[in-house]
C-alpha cells in the first residue's frame, strides 16, 4: 500500500471495513468480530480491530510468523504511544503523525531483519 495515494488508501480501507462488517453479521459464530485473516496466493492480509473499532491491516508474505502478536502488541503500542497521546490527532481521521511513522518503520525494519525478509528496509 506504500505506493498508493491517500484517496486510494481510503478507498481500500473503506472496502475492507465493509467486508469486515458484513462478515461479522453473516458469521454463524456468535460474537464474531469480522474477518481477521485473508489468505491469498501471493499474500496474507491480517486485520486487528481494537475495542474502539480502529482496524490495523498488515499485508505480509504467506506464512509469515508472529503477525498477530506483532499487530496486537507492537503496532497497537506504537499507536497508543504516538497517536492517541497526540493532542492534535482527531479520532476517525487518517493517522498523520510523524513520530508514529518513524517508529513504525524502524520497528518493521527490525522485524524484517529478525524474520530474514526484505533485507533491512520496510
Amino acid at each position: 500500500m506504500a505506493g498508493l495515494n491517500l484517496n486510494d488508501t481510503l478507498r481500500l480501507a473503506s472496502i475492507w471495513h465493509s467486508l469486515h462488517a458484513i462478515a461479522s453479521q453473516l458469521s454463524p459464530i456468535p460474537g464474531c468480530s469480522g474477518i481477521e485473516l485473508l489468505i491469498a496466493d501471493a499474500f496474507d492480509l491480517h486485520c486487528f480491530q481494537t475495542l474502539t473499532g480502529t482496524k490495523f491491516l498488515l499485508v505480509v508474505e504467506p506464512g509469515t510468523p508472529e503477525v498477530e502478536d506483532f499487530l496486537k502488541s507492537t503496532v497497537y503500542d506504537l499507536y497508543t504511544d504516538y497517536v492517541l497521546k497526540n493532542p492534535f490527532y482527531e479520532v476517525e481521521m487518517p493517522v498523520r503523525c510523524e513520530l508514529f511513522d518513524v517508529n513504525l518503520f524502524q520497528t518493521i525494519g527490525t522485524v524484517h531483519k529478525r524474520w530474514g525478509i526484505f533485507g533491512s528496509q520496510p
